[in-house]
């Protein structure tokens, strides 16, 4: 019986995958992986930290017993045929060969395939910029930018501007703050990971970054990188004239997948401009899988295709296709583009939707904003974090959640993701049996009591204003009474400082409010939201038809606090 020639383009996270799969599946096949680049299968999610000086540049190649992942390991460990510095230059469908160029050489060979496998990734997205060439001009998609990025700060680099305010620019700038340097984050649109965080998420980001030290410009494309007079970087700048200085650029606008292969072949290719594959991760054509992030997603929220490349989706994708190659008929569902990050102290995550996405699909929402602590508050070294659960109006179902704060909201991110999976509601998730006990989480854990209020809001109980239209409406001249219910002298300390802000705690609620009338607008905020609830049911159940609280009160303002005199 003939052997089952497979070939793998591509050897840092699909591709190795599926290969190590196949060889366990089959031992018989001939498997070689296809690599122009010289590093094999290296923990690429893993290069902030190396910049952090956590990690060293060795510990990115290796396996978890200190194996570095190189063409021997492949070979001799696995009976992997590994061509690295060799290009994948065309796909010869009809004749069922790949035609590749040793770079080191410049031969070139055809090679014969049965099942042929696309891992070849993505590229960072360069722009069309001037003095995006300058030397101390970097980008940061594999361990050798890494390096350059280290070896300058190394040399004394301290000024450093990051082009993009994304996930790749957020997980580059912890590292570099944790380095000492001075941070300027330039994003061009108006808030901070745009995709991932609604706006008054991401304005608790930005806040949490300038109260390190970190400039934050949005709402303005770089439209230039400055160059010294020698060829050197010595800034950026914007399109509104503003000028930054820098010795160190990082542009981290993106990535884009890499489907020119694919698209001389003749594969289809999706609307996110990545490769369209099945849910057994073939492509157009059945002999040729694809896998990673050269390809494009199934929203199990929403059912559209997304691009979402992510290391842990490559490596789900990498045992998929090798199933599917061996007989083994595995789906691969889809995923909620769940992502998550650090900066200092400042854990932020996000799965499924956010609100604005929500509503331009046209969905009618309810969310909570939902300040917690990780574990119970009388256990040393609880940490407070802000949850924002999205949820359809009518079914309760959970549509997204993010989180942002120094306690542990990662945690909440997974469960939350679970529940999506399975098209969960908000009962759903607080009837969870969520395991407990005070080191770990609360007796009713953070992410159960932001569905419960949801549940609140939808059964009539709560209603809630979002920071962001309390903000527009006290730069308005919009008349109701902002009513800090906490005692005097945390008032005293810091409140929303404005004209209509009042301080009534709650043991002068009654007497106090005795004589407003009972339809007049209430707006009710506190530290968390809690006491702010309660008074709005004491208040409503007393008559007072308009009363509503702020959604996450103080813990979730992302603007500036003040002391009232």
């Amino acid at each position: 019986m003939a052997k089952n020639r497979i070939v793998i383009i591509g050897g840092v996270a699909t591709g190795p995958k599926t290969a190590a799969r196949c060889r366990r599946l089959d031992q018989e096949a001939e498997i070689t992986m296809v690599e122009r680049g010289d590093l094999l299968s290296y923990a690429g999610c893993g290069m902030p930290f190396y910049i952090e000086g956590v990690v060293e540049f060795e510990t990115l190649l290796k396996t978890s017993v200190g194996v570095t992942r190189d063409a021997d390991y492949f070979e001799n460990g696995m009976g992997i045929r590994v061509m690295d510095r060799t290009e994948a230059v065309k796909i010869n469908r009809n004749s069922k060969t790949i035609t590749v160029k040793d770079l080191k050489t410049g031969e070139t060979a055809d090679l014969p395939y049965d099942k042929l496998v696309l891992a070849t990734g993505a590229g960072p997205f360069v722009p069309r910029m001037e003095g995006v060439d300058l030397e101390g001009v970097h980008r940061l998609y594999n361990p050798h930018q890494a390096k350059a990025i280290r070896d300058a700060l190394d040399m004394g680099a301290k000024k450093v501007a990051i082009v993009g305010g994304g996930l790749i620019g957020m997980e580059i700038c912890g590292a570099f703050l944790e380095r000492g340097c001075e941070v300027t984050i330039l994003e061009m649109m108006p808030r901070l990971v745009p995709a991932l965080m609604d706006e008054e998420m991401a304005l608790l980001l930005e806040s949490y970054l300038k109260k390190n030290g970190v400039q934050v410009v949005t709402g303005s494309p770089v439209s230039r990188i400055v160059d010294d007079g020698s060829g050197k970087v010595a800034g950026v700048e914007t399109a509104d004239g503003r000028r930054f200085e820098a010795e160190l650029v990082i542009v981290a606008i993106g990535v884009r997948p890499n489907v020119g292969l694919a698209v001389e072949a003749g594969l289809e290719i999706g609307p996110t401009r990545a490769i369209a594959v099945n849910e057994h991760l073939q492509t157009s054509d059945p002999d040729i899988y694809a896998g990673g992030d050269c390809v494009e997603c199934t929203h199990l929220v929403t059912g559209e295709k997304v691009y979402a490349p992510m290391g842990s989706t490559a490596n789900k994708h990498g045992r998929i296709i090798a199933n599917n190659i061996n007989g083994m008929e595995t789906d691969f569902p889809g995923v909620t583009t769940s992502a998550v990050f650090k900066i200092l102290d400042y854990n932020c995550g996000c799965t499924g939707i956010t609100e604005r996405r929500a509503k331009e699909l046209g969905y009618e929402v309810e969310t909570s904003l939902c300040p917690q602590r990780d574990y119970s508050f009388f256990m040393p070294g609880a940490g407070m974090f802000v949850a924002k659960l999205v949820a359809e109006k009518a079914s309760g179902k959970i549509l997204g959640c993010q989180v942002m704060g120094t306690g542990d909201g990662v945690k909440r991110i997974d469960v939350v993701a679970t529940a999506l999976k399975y098209g969960g509601s908000v009962k759903d998730l607080a009837d969870l049996d969520l395991a407990y006990a005070p080191p770990f989480s609360q007796a009713i854990d953070a992410i159960a009591h932001a569905a419960n209020v949801v549940r609140n809001k939808m059964d009539g109980l709560a209603h809630g204003v979002s920071p962001i239209e309390i903000k527009g409406r006290l730069e308005s001249d919009d008349d109701f009474l902002f009513v800090d219910c906490r005692g005097r002298a945390a008032f005293e300390a810091e409140t929303i400082t404005d004209r209509r802000t009042v301080n009534i705690s709650m043991e002068e609620l009654l007497e106090r409010l005795d004589g407003e009338p009972r339809d007049r607008e209430i707006i009710l905020f506190c530290n968390t939201s809690i006491t702010a609830y309660r008074a709005e049911r004491i208040l409503k159940a007393r008559g007072y038809k308009d009363i509503k609280f702020l959604d996450g009160s103080l813990r979730a303002w992302p603007y500036p606090l003040k002391a009232p005199f």
